[in-house]
């Protein structure tokens, strides 16, 4: 007896093998695959800035706007000074030179005396000027000392000349050889001379009595003699003036 015929279903080639209920990814994989490993990276959050460097950058900051405030203060006042008094140098000139000693003596020492007639002039108009103690007047020829002295103390008022004569004195040790340039310069006829002044002073503005101040002058000079007890013509002069605080 022969086997019965067995029938198999045949499948649709052209068929999805997917049914139609089911999902698809955009590959065309199914939605149920496994989505790919992802690499997860810790966020890393800087830390807040201290409060004490905060609070030290703020005063650094209101420190420097202080000093500038105080610097653009202290500018105007002095703008407002200076339009209100006009403020100008004092001019001094070297008006009369005399010789009372000029002399070596045994031990080569130099010994000098002079007398110097300085005229101080003072053009402001609503300043006066302090001559405080602490001065110095010095001779010198070639950057060698020959005598000083100092101005006295006084006040010198608006608008004023005052006429002072300063005794200088000094002596020099181991002279011989300047007093021979010395002699040599004066059969010239045209001695170099330097007058140095350091005189400290006070500014007046009205009643207004300011901090003291150091005065500088410095005077080139030409003498036509050295000879002692006469009067020494001066053949040329002029003068440098400094003000400093």
């Amino acid at each position: 007896m022969a086997d019965p015929q067995r029938i198999h279903p045949v499948q649709d080639p052209e068929a999805p093998l997917v049914s139609s209920g089911a999902s698809k990814s955009e590959n065309g994989d199914p939605a149920g695959q496994y989505p790919p490993f992802q690499r997860t990276i810790p966020v890393m959050h800087s830390k807040p800035p201290k409060k004490k460097r905060s609070c030290l950058c703020r005063c650094f900051c209101w420190t420097i706007s202080l000093l500038l405030l105080l610097i653009v203060i202290i500018a105007i006042v002095v703008g407002i000074l200076f339009l209100v008094f006009r403020p100008k140098l004092p001019k001094y000139s070297i008006d009369g030179l005399r010789i009372t000693q000029l002399n070596l003596t045994n031990s080569e020492s130099l010994s000098a005396a002079f007398d110097v007639n300085i005229t101080a002039r003072n053009p402001n108009e609503k300043i006066g000027i302090y001559y405080e103690g602490g001065s110095r007047i010095t001779v010198l020829y070639t950057e060698t000392e020959l005598c000083q002295g100092s101005l006295p103390k006084f006040y010198q008022g608006h608008e004023n000349t005052t006429v002072l004569t300063v005794e200088l004195t000094g002596q020099t040790q181991n002279a011989t050889g300047l007093l021979m340039e010395l002699q040599a310069e004066q059969q010239r006829g045209s001695i170099p001379l330097t007058l140095k002044v350091r005189q400290p002073v006070r500014i007046k503005l009205g009643k207004l009595k300011l901090m003291k101040m150091k005065f500088r002058a410095t005077c080139n000079l030409v003498v036509d003699s050295l000879d002692t007890n006469n009067e020494i013509g001066i053949r040329s002069s002029s003068c440098k003036f400094k003000l400093r605080l």
